[in-house]
């Protein structure tokens, strides 16, 4: 340690630092002169090929990142109009299926209507061609009865010019010719 104290001691008495608290001389100063343009030197070199590439990196990426934003906020927008339209579209299907379902249910009853309406007709027309068969049937009974009756009352008669008829005869020809008619006959 003595070694370093003696040089310590040298340098303070050394002829041209004498009275100088740092020893500053025209070399240090040019020195240090040249150290600061070499700095600034390797500071505008550095600023030009790394600190620009990385500002305009950063630039390109922020805006890059801002463009994203925009985007997402534009595809949210687009996506919460596709939604709202989605939305009024199945309201929509949803009124137009209960709209067909109802226009169905109509005209479903219609179509009833016009069947129950045409059974109807048709069992009206059934009934009157029902009922005029029974009454031509019954005309047909009733002339087939007049036939049958004046073909007795030939026959009566045919007997009663036979024979000599006397009342009692009269009355027991009549009572047979009654019972062989029927007491229905009559009646119609």
């Amino acid at each position: 340690m003595n070694g370093l104290m003696a040089q310590l001691a040298f340098l303070a008495t050394d002829e041209g630092m004498t009275g100088k608290i740092f020893g500053l001389d025209l070399q240090i100063i040019f020195d240090a002169l040249i150290l600061a343009l070499a700095v600034f030197f390797l500071f505008f070199l550095l600023s030009y090929f790394v600190f620009n590439p990385a500002r305009d990196f950063l630039r390109k990426r922020q805006e890059r990142i801002e463009s994203d934003l925009a985007t997402a906020a534009e595809e949210k927008r687009e996506a919460m109009e596709f939604k709202a339209e989605y939305d009024a579209r199945l309201k929509d299907a949803d009124a137009e299926v209960d709209r067909i379902l109802s226009d169905g249910k109509r005209k479903a009853k219609r179509r009833e209507s016009e069947i129950i309406d045409a059974a109807n007709a048709e069992s009206a027309r059934i009934m009157e061609r029902t009922q005029r068969e029974i009454e031509l049937e019954k005309s047909r009974v009733r002339d087939d009865v007049k036939k049958e009756m004046i073909t007795v009352a030939t026959e009566m008669a045919g007997r009663f010019v036979s024979e000599t008829m006397t009342a009692e005869k009269q009355e027991q020809l009549l009572d047979s010719v009654l019972k062989e008619m029927g007491d229905s006959t009559w009646q119609e």
